[in-house]
């Protein structure tokens, strides 16, 4: 099973309170009482996500975290690839790839082109789409591989079988 991290999943809900005033700095104290977040986990994911410049810091006492974008520019990849690294379902579909079986795997192109199509849905879907629970398209469009250009539906297999 894929599954994000809970650490990604709290930035997330992190990200989503301070789009709820995204130009009123709120302290790390504040965003872990408003989310239920531990203290040090608020902390240090913040500085996961200042480096991926998706929030701002400002100092002083009426300083704190804001979002550095409007929340429509920020996507899910953009939030994952900040606290977990870049989306990629194997070692060959990384940017630092570097594989034992690259000389004779006869997978691992068709390995990339499924990661870059989930990054691409992930790329399509932002911040303000997932907060305000907007209606997410019900298929993704699927990067062509090997010519044919496919849809992955978002019902599950049972339903799809039937």
């Amino acid at each position: 099973m894929f599954r994000i991290s809970k650490m990604t999943d709290y930035g997330t809900l992190m990200l989503a309170e301070l789009a709820r005033a995204p130009h009123t700095p709120t302290s790390a104290s504040d965003l872990a009482t408003r989310t239920g977040i531990g203290a040090a986990t608020v902390s240090k994911l913040l500085k996961s996500l200042a480096r991926a410049d998706l929030v701002t810091s400002h100092r002083g006492s009426q300083g704190g975290y804001c979002l550095a974008r409007p929340a429509q520019d920020i996507s899910a990849v953009s939030i994952i690839d900040a606290i977990e690294g870049p989306v990629a379902l194997t070692a060959c579909a990384s940017d630092d790839a570097q594989c034992d079986l690259e000389a004779v795997c006869g997978v691992g192109s068709a390995w990339q082109q499924i990661s870059a199509s989930i990054r691409d849905g992930l790329d399509a879907i932002s911040l303000d789409d997932m907060r305000r629970n907007h209606k997410l398209p019900q298929t993704i469009p699927l990067r062509p591989m090997f010519g044919a250009r496919k849809s992955l539906s978002r019902q599950p297999a049972m339903q799809r079988d039937q």
